[in-house]
């Protein structure tokens, strides 16, 4: 059909397009954008459907101690009062326990579990300082009557300090520290054998510097003098050893505990891993699996809000110390506490007041303080034996 001008009408294509032209060149790359919006919409969904899956995979990992929740709920009223709003308390225990297929090679499962290692980490209102204190599980103690496994409640006692776990889980060893020192614990966390191990060889290690050789066939530990990188089960045994390491105290472990434990935050924040998915899932994934703790706690979003301020705490600021303590007056081989030293500790940590720590073999500190001054000056700040996760053995 042609008009009055002889030129071609009806349906057909557009003027000036040809199946070689640039009308066919144009569709295609709208293809190609169509294509290509389409892909990467299909990768930004399967990224985000892994993303959940690993958020949800990680979050049910947690165990939350409802039944600690509902014991300290019950005793609410006569719980220290928090004082510096921001400041928060974390109770950390490292259980015992010989249940579970990562913790039966530790011993005979006998129904029961104790604080093998219990630390009181204080962070900062303005999160630049860290402050983690040992308690002696030998420590004599106050321990209140608390809710037992079979229902029935304990009688108060004045015991060794890891009698509290023994008998009342976390909830009774909450009470029996907050009676201690005064302090609100507003978190806890507790961690077994097989936890233990997992995080340090998600890290892949954690070096240390030993003066000595190291044969311990108790702590299944053979290791040579010099830096040495710990896999997991080699750092368990270092950090339980009692027999072939130091004196052979429980003094001398809790210090090789600090110690380990301040190289483990220096070996997280040395290598990226809390900035490198890669390296953080791993670890993540080890840390969530042995973790009980605070139903608050119980999600990595609880998680999250907790720790998101701490990665930028200078190591320097990260201090470990125990709290000052000497041999019980009735058994040289239990302890007490040392005070008025002791309180003054607790009373800087109630204040979210700066606690300064010195090397294990300095001189300079006397009655738990350091420093001169006149009677008309102001008291010098108390002082204590620790370290922070700056310094290092080998060094």
């Amino acid at each position: 059909m042609t008009d009055t001008a002889g030129k071609p009408v009806g349906p057909g294509p557009a003027a000036g397009a040809s199946a070689t032209g640039d009308g066919l060149i144009r569709r295609r790359r709208r293809r190609r954008r169509r294509y290509s919006a389409l892909g990467a919409a299909v990768v930004l969904v399967v990224a985000a459907g892994a993303g959940w899956a690993a958020y949800t995979k990680l979050s049910a990992n947690i165990t939350a101690d409802e039944a600690a929740a509902a014991e300290l709920a019950r005793y609410e009223r006569e719980r220290p009062t928090a004082l510096v709003r921001g400041a928060q308390n974390i109770l950390l225990i490292g259980s015992d326990t010989r249940a579970g297929d990562g913790n039966r090679e530790y011993g005979k499962d006998l129904g029961t579990e104790r604080s093998d290692t219990t630390i009181l980490l204080h962070l900062a209102a303005d999160r630049d300082s860290a402050t983690a204190v040992s308690l002696p599980r030998d420590l004599m103690v106050d321990v209140p009557s608390c809710l037992q496994e079979d229902g029935r409640r304990s009688d108060p006692v004045f015991a060794m300090f890891n009698h509290a776990f023994q008998v009342g889980g976390s909830a009774c060893t909450i009470r029996t520290v907050e009676k201690l020192t005064g302090i609100r614990i507003d978190h806890h966390m507790v961690v077994d054998f097989s936890g233990f191990k997992e995080m340090v060889d998600a890290v892949d290690g954690v070096e240390v510097c030993l003066k000595e050789p190291v044969d311990d066939k108790a702590a299944k530990l053979t290791l040579p003098a010099g830096r040495v990188t710990l896999n997991g089960e080699q750092a368990l045994g270092y950090v339980r050893a009692r027999k072939s390491l130091g004196n052979g105290s429980d003094t001398e472990r809790m210090e090789r505990q600090q110690r380990f434990l301040g190289a483990l935050v220096d070996k997280v924040q040395g290598n990226d891993v809390l900035l490198n998915p890669v390296k953080l899932y791993p670890l993540l994934d080890a840390a969530t699996s042995a973790l009980t703790t605070d139903p608050e706690l119980a999600s990595l979003r609880g998680l999250y809000q907790l720790v998101r301020g701490l990665r930028d705490i200078p190591t320097e600021h990260v201090r470990f110390l125990t709290v000052p303590r000497e041999s019980y007056v009735y058994n040289a081989n239990r302890d007490q506490l040392v005070e008025p030293e002791a309180e003054k500790l607790f009373a800087r940590l109630r204040a979210d007041q700066p606690v300064t720590v010195i090397p294990e073999n300095s001189q300079n500190v006397s009655g738990g303080t350091t420093g001169t001054g006149g009677q008309d000056g102001p008291s010098p700040a108390p002082t204590f034996r620790g370290y922070t996760a700056a310094e290092h053995t080998c060094e």
